[in-house]
């Protein structure tokens, strides 16, 4: 009998991608059955996200509930368990490794104790993890259903031209509800942007002079204000207002130029674009990211 590996999903799309890919080659690898648990991750109320990866062609089969813990009780029990784990000869919980700082990098992990179902938690932000398994991966994160945005507009315009993908996240340390009325969490977002635009206008500079006629793309999760930054004759801002975060999300795989911002969900959009001459440029000091290993090494350092 296979072992199943649970993998837990939470947090954004980028995310998501990021724990199924991880998930997925450990599967690959060591012929286990692959689970993920589509609830645990978003039963308290502080989540702002939901769980997205049913949209997707994914292989992988949704946990039952005995292998969920999706309230406070069942909570409470998994850390009665992760503790009696350690004393365990086979071990049910996996965690992706952190230092002191809770920092993370590319870690394989030694899953040669592991119970014959056994669950596991992290980002793991980095292809290393499931690189070898790109092709696999490709036809995995296929939208559903794809056919719904062949009529957008933006996407003509990707087509006919030369577009260089920029990607703009605002509100990165606000969001969370907790955090929106916090002056300290507000001033972080906002140099955050402020950073994420001087990176924005290098690798512009990069681009100018590589890709003929390049025409620029943005896109955001709040347009709020960046018309001081990005003039609106010049630059032209991707606003769907119908099932936006997939929509988005498909036009970014249909680019081949890339202005990767510090955002996971650009990120995806980047590595799963499948033209062999594409560019992604990608910044230099800032890292979205609490692993060291979150920047593919081939993407250009601007």
């Amino acid at each position: 009998m296979k072992k199943k590996i649970i993998s837990k999903i939470s947090e954004g799309l980028g995310n998501q991608l990021f724990m199924y890919a991880n998930s997925y080659s450990l599967s690959k690898k060591n012929n286990f059955d692959h689970y993920i648990d589509s609830t645990s991750g978003y039963y308290q109320n502080k989540h702002i996200y939901n769980f997205i990866l049913d949209r997707f062609c994914i292989s992988a089969k949704i946990a039952p509930k005995k292998y969920t813990f999706e309230n406070s009780h069942k909570n409470f029990l998994k850390k009665i368990l992760i503790f009696f784990d350690r004393f365990s000869l086979d071990n049910k919980f996996y965690f992706e490794k952190k230092d002191i700082n809770k920092s993370t990098q590319f870690s394989p992990l030694d899953l040669d104790k592991s119970h014959n179902h056994f669950f596991l938690d992290g980002n793991f932000e980095s292809e290393k993890y499931f690189d070898e398994y790109r092709n696999d991966l490709l036809k995995e994160f296929t939208l559903k259903n794809k056919d719904q945005f062949s009529n957008n507009r933006y996407l003509d315009i990707i087509k006919k031209n030369n577009v260089v993908s920029i990607c703009v996240r605002q509100n990165r340390f606000s969001e969370r509800i907790n955090n929106r009325n916090s002056s300290k969490n507000l001033r972080k977002s906002s140099v955050y942007v402020d950073e994420t635009i001087n990176y924005i206008n290098k690798a512009m500079n990069y681009f100018n002079k590589r890709v003929n006629n390049p025409k620029y793309l943005i896109w955001s999760n709040n347009f709020d204000n960046l018309e001081k930054y990005f003039d609106t004759k010049k630059f032209i801002f991707v606003v769907n207002d119908n099932d936006k975060i997939l929509t988005d999300f498909f036009l970014l795989t249909q680019c081949k130029y890339f202005i990767v911002g510090p955002s996971t969900f650009h990120w995806w959009g980047a590595w799963l674009s499948n033209f062999n001459d594409k560019i992604c440029v990608r910044p230099k000091n800032l890292n979205p990211s609490n692993n060291k290993d979150f920047w593919p090494e081939k993407w250009v350092i601007i």
